[in-house]
Order: structure tokens, then C-alpha cells, then sequence
């Protein structure tokens, strides 16, 4: 099969069109064929030596979603799920044409999306999701802060508020990523310019000095005291990203005063067990609502395979607004 290998740590142009050993499902397990996958910031870092794939999964082939076609199953799982268009999370391997998997961490795509559509959705709306819900709490009535909300994660994070109760959601992008989101029509109800506003001032001037429920953090170090101080009484910051770096100075005093929560999630990692029983809910609580047309993937750009350098060079140009694609198979 063909995959996209990283040769080496380096700028996009390590990434090579090879031929590559598909392998066979084991017990538990499926084969693939991947029709699209999406470019994360993740991968960028993998390119780069910056982001190991875990134990079991490819070192060199990036990918951490795929939308595709079922070939063969391993010992164990029903052979009646040949030929089905199914979708998930990878640890790794999406930048090809064939992946194993378990089978208990795929769900069939949702009815009428096609495989651009879906592939667009594992890592986005799982983060989301499992970040704001099932870990968050967000309830009816909640006020919500999504910062880089012109992102993958981001614009599955508003669409995610917005089904889920919340009362008002503030968002920081850059203008021209706010002009897109209102283009799109994308639930955003305080955009929040942050190349020339300060998040921090806004919520505390737009909430009266209340601040909000739940801050989706994809930024990291350099936002901690204003998330902080953005929250209100028993707020909770969830951090899913470190675009901004690691290292934080704390005030562990604030955090009691004020009862706070601070949750880092991440899904790569994850036992499969984990992973497995967050794709479960995600097909019980989110598939009817993409399959009604409730929920939507926000595609900016698709790439063939063989042009995934090209993909990861435009991502790090930092333009897109929801996910970049690549198209595996016509």
C-alpha cells in the first residue's frame, strides 16, 4: 500500500510517498481501506520528533483519524461488517491506504455524510465532546469560552455548546477567522479578537465581572492567568492543547479561593479501553446528530495523499478555518 513516512524530523518536505507492508487484522481487530484522513497539529509535531506515537502504532506514519471502508476482519469480529464505511480515532497510520485497528474503536459514518465529511470528525468532535461534556459538565444554561475557535477542535467546540445548553459562548480567533465563522454560521455569540482585544477583559466586562462556566483551552502556557481569571466561582478550565507553550507560573491560592477546576485531557494516549468507550458514546450522543444534520464538519481544504507536505505546510500557516483534509482515495 501507499503511505506518507516521515524520513526524518525536519520541515514538511520530509514527508515521502512510499510503498509500505499493509499487515493483517489480529483477533479484535479490522483492516481498512482508508479512503481520507485529516491533517492535526499533532502530526506537525510528530514530523518534527516532538510527538511520539504510542506503543503499538506506526513511528513514522502519522494520521490520528480516517474515514473508510472495511476489507477483513481478525479472529473474533463478525464478518458481516465487511464493506462497511466506518470512521475513528488512530494512535497513528492515518496517512495511508490501509490501517489495522480495533474493532471496538470504530463507528459506521453517520447517514448521508461521505468520506471527506466524516473523517473530518473523530479527533475534533471526540476532543470536544468528551472535553466539554463528559468531562466539563456542560449543562444547560452554561457560559462557554472556546479559544482558538477557527480550529478543528474549535469550531466542533462551539457546534458542541451550542447542542449541549450553553447559554453563551465566547470564542477568540483572528479577524479573519471570526469573519469566517460568522460566514459559516457558526454558533459564536462573543467573538473575541485576540491580536487586538484581551480575552480577559472582554468576559469581565461582557459577564460583569461573573467570568464563565468552562474554558476549552488549545493554547496552554500563555493563557493561563487570563483563563484563570476568566473563570467564575467553580469554573473549570479544560486544556486539550499546548500551542503556547508548557511551563506556567500557578497561584495555587486563586484556584482555592475560588474552588476551581483544572482538567488536562488527551485521546492519543489513551488506553484502548478508554478509547473504545468514548467512541461508543460518541455514536450513541453525536451520530444522529450529524446523520440530521445538526452537527456538521467544517472542512477549509483537501489535499491528495501524495501532497501531504504541501497540507502540513498550510496548516502551519495557520489559515484554515476548521480541518484540512487528505483525500486517500478518489
Amino acid at each position: 500500500m501507499k503511505a506518507i513516512r516521515i524520513l526524518r524530523p525536519g520541515d514538511p518536505d520530509v514527508l515521502e510517498l512510499v510503498e509500505v507492508d499493509p499487515g493483517s487484522p489480529g483477533p479484535g481487530e479490522l483492516g481498512v481501506s482508508i479512503h481520507a484522513t485529516a491533517v492535526n497539529r499533532a502530526d506537525l509535531l510528530q514530523r518534527r520528533g516532538g510527538y511520539p506515537a504510542p506503543p503499538g502504532w506506526p513511528t513514522d506514519i502519522p494520521g490520528l483519524e480516517f474515514a473508510g471502508i472495511v476489507e477483513e476482519v481478525g479472529e473474533g469480529v463478525d464478518e458481516s461488517v465487511v464493506g462497511s464505511w466506518v470512521m475513528g480515532l488512530l494512535g497513528g497510520g492515518g496517512y495511508a491506504e490501509h490501517v489495522v485497528t480495533g474493532a471496538s474503536q470504530v463507528i459506521r459514518i453517520p447517514a448521508g455524510l461521505q468520506f471527506i465529511e466524516a473523517a473530518a470528525l473523530p479527533e475534533a468532535f471526540f476532543t470536544a465532546y468528551d472535553a466539554l461534556v463528559l468531562q466539563g459538565g456542560l449543562k444547560e444554561g452554561m457560559t462557554v469560552l472556546v479559544h482558538a475557535a477557527g480550529s478543528g477542535v474549535g469550531t466542533a467546540a462551539l457546534q458542541v455548546a451550542k447542542t449541549f445548553g450553553a447559554s453563551r459562548i465566547f470564542g477568540t480567533a483572528s479577524a479573519g477567522k471570526l469573519a469566517a465563522i460568522a460566514e459559516r454560521g457558526l454558533p459564536l455569540d462573543v467573538p473575541i479578537d485576540y491580536t487586538r482585544q484581551s480575552f480577559r477583559d472582554v468576559i469581565r466586562r461582557e459577564t460583569a465581572g461573573q467570568g464563565v462556566d468552562l474554558v476549552l483551552d488549545l493554547v496552554g502556557a500563555t493563557y493561563w492567568s487570563d483563563n484563570v481569571a476568566s473563570l467564575a466561582p467553580r469554573g473549570t478550565l479544560l486544556l486539550v492543547g499546548l500551542m503556547g507553550g508548557t511551563m506556567a507560573q500557578i497561584n495555587l491560592g486563586v484556584l482555592m479561593r475560588r474552588r476551581l477546576t483544572v482538567i488536562g485531557t488527551v485521546l492519543r494516549s489513551r488506553e484502548p479501553e478508554e478509547k473504545a468507550a468514548l467512541t461508543q458514546r460518541v455514536d450513541m450522543d453525536l451520530s444522529p446528530l450529524f446523520a440530521s444534520g445538526e452537527l456538521e464538519s467544517v472542512v477549509d481544504r483537501v489535499f491528495p495523499l501524495a501532497r501531504a507536505a504541501d497540507a502540513h505546510a498550510y496548516v502551519e500557516e495557520n489559515r484554515n478555518l476548521g480541518k484540512v483534509m487528505l483525500r486517500v482515495r478518489s
